[in-house]
């Protein structure tokens, strides 16, 4: 076409839709493509992410659902003691009393289980074909939350080595990643730590404010029944008691009922406030003696624990008998009370404070001594590094000596 030929509109428009059909029909070689014949990736993809999502609310939605009903058991304990504790505050009549205090504190008692692995059962009518029979060690009983954060305190003797230890809750859950932070042999105490979170803490109380006849109730899960609430009076404090890892114990006494699976919960006041952990009974089922640590006692054990992670108490170092009336009298001492040293430890606080065996101790940093467990539990809860007066009678002489209380050994 001659570049100066003038052309008309319609040949212009007709040129332009050959020109334009030129640029927009594909080579010969790639006509038979279509861009519809290409994988779609972004559909593939989409799919592949709502396979994923829907997988996921299928494996998660059991687990979101037990969750939701923890929180919400959890949540209404919560809201139940926070109301018990106010209604508590405003001293209800005597019968609503007790349904407060059990409200208050329910939240914060727990069941717990050890195990302590396989042992094998040997007998003299085992046949000599068979491999004797094994069976899982385990104890059930007890404890209570004493801070937010996860601490409970329960009974030495219901986790003490255990290879496994399970705590069950008041909403149900089941934790089983318990640490044991400490324990006190002496006392039977032991601390443990679960994961914290939305836990309610059970106050402590002054066991030393109670009084003989006082109202108590006692809070466990005796063969296994959870949550089983007994009511009492104190029937006796300062009883005193050799203990398992030897020495003395304080124990308060009372009536209300304990069985195996008690140890380790709480013996709450009226106020609901922890006034001493359960901890034995007396015979082989509850005959109306029990005993639990006052909580004077488990408080210091627990603080201490849970600052050094082990718990500390006073040592003398002596093997020592109670005075009697024909003792006292060879002894020209005017009464019983008082103890007789028998020996005295190698290297001891005693032996470095001069005390000899036929010593008689009448008095403990101006305490007088009433008989051995007496002098066991004084010197048990004096701190340790403690320099403490003691007066003895020597030789029918009585005499001061100082003694720099030592670490009673594990």
């Amino acid at each position: 076409m001659n570049p100066d030929q003038n052309l008309s509109p319609s040949q212009i428009d007709v040129a332009s839709e050959m020109e334009a059909e030129v640029r927009m029909s594909p080579p010969p070689e790639m006509a038979h493509l279509r861009p519809d014949d290409g994988i779609p990736w972004g559909a593939v993809v989409r799919g592949i992410f709502w396979l994923i999502v829907l997988f996921g609310l299928l494996f998660s939605t059991p687990y979101l659902v037990e969750e939701l009903s923890f929180a919400v058991t959890r949540g209404r304990l919560r809201a139940e003691a926070l109301v018990a504790r106010q209604e508590l505050t405003r001293l209800p009549q005597w019968e609503e009393r007790f349904r407060w205090v059990v409200k208050s504190v329910f939240p914060g008692v727990v069941g717990v289980e050890a195990s302590r692995g396989e042992v094998t059962l040997r007998g003299p009518a085992r046949s000599w074909s068979s491999p004797p029979p094994k069976i899982r060690e385990e104890s059930v009983g007890s404890g209570v939350i004493v801070d937010e954060e996860g601490y409970i305190v329960t009974s030495l003797h219901v986790v003490e080595q255990a290879r496994d230890i399970v705590v069950r809750l008041a909403d149900g859950r089941t934790i089983k990643s318990v640490q044991l932070v400490g324990s006190d042999p002496l006392n039977d105490l032991a601390v443990l730590k679960i994961p914290g979170g939305g836990l309610t803490a059970v106050p402590w109380g002054d066991s030393d404010q109670l009084e003989v006849g006082d109202t108590v109730l006692a809070i466990g899960n005796p063969y296994g029944l959870t949550r089983t609430v007994t009511a009492g009076i104190i029937s006796a404090k300062e009883r005193r008691a050799q203990s398992n890892a030897g020495g003395f114990q304080e124990l308060l006494q009372t009536d209300a009922a304990m069985n195996p699976g008690n140890s380790g919960g709480p013996l709450v006041n009226i106020r609901g406030e922890i006034v001493g952990i359960n901890s034995a009974i007396y015979g082989e089922a509850y005959r109306g003696i029990s005993f639990a640590i006052p909580s004077r006692v488990a408080r210091q054990v627990y603080e201490q624990i849970r600052r050094e992670g082990r718990s500390r108490h006073g040592w003398l170092g002596i093997q020592m008998a109670d005075l009697d009336e024909d003792e006292a009298r060879s002894r020209k001492i005017p009464d019983t009370r008082g103890v007789v040293v028998l020996s005295v430890l190698p290297g001891s606080p005693a032996e470095k404070a001069g005390l000899l065996p036929g010593d008689v101790v009448r008095t403990w940093n101006g305490e007088v001594v009433e008989d051995s467990s007496a002098l066991g539990v004084m010197v048990a809860k004096t701190p340790v590094g403690s320099e403490v007066p003691v007066e003895i009678y020597r030789q029918g002489r009585p005499q001061t000596v100082r003694v720099l209380v030592g670490q009673r050994p594990l």
